[in-house]
């Protein structure tokens, strides 16, 4: 008598195509981990976030170095708008420095003598030293009560 043979392994728990398992099929064969794609997705973002941040603190300093220089340029026109319109008894030259005053009556003056070089008696308020630059804007160097 020939008995039936029963295979004891469930036949829904084999394959006949088992390269295309998303595991290894034998013992020797090659580990095959699954990717974590919320752990690889977290590193990409935090990594854009890294380096986004930098590059908008590298242009954050940029724009802070521009608007200081802006500041600074304005700074040199309303000081010069204000030396143009005083008295100025002589032709200002180029890369020469100056000194603004104020008189007691308030008026404005634009000197070639230094604010030591007043003495004791001397009724004005030093404002500013200047230099004039080659656009013709005023470079203040010492700032007084301007």
């Amino acid at each position: 008598m020939k008995s039936d043979f029963v295979n004891p392994i469930d036949e829904k728990k084999i394959t006949t195509t088992p390269h295309n398992l998303p595991y290894a099929h034998t013992v020797g064969g090659a580990v095959i981990k699954p990717i974590d794609r919320g752990k690889v997705t977290g590193l990409a973002v935090a990594a854009m976030y890294e380096q986004t941040d930098m590059q908008l603190s590298q242009i954050r300093k940029q724009v802070e170095l521009l608007a200081a220089q802006a500041q600074e340029i304005q700074r040199r026109v309303d000081i010069s708008e204000r030396i143009y319109k005083v008295g100025m008894n002589f032709k200002p030259l180029i890369s020469h420095i100056y000194h603004l005053y104020t008189r007691p009556d308030g008026t404005e003056f634009l000197s070639m003598v230094a604010p030591e070089e007043w003495g004791r008696s001397a009724k004005v308020t030093f404002q500013a030293t200047v230099k004039l630059l080659a656009d013709h804007t005023w470079e203040i160097l010492k700032s007084g009560e301007v």
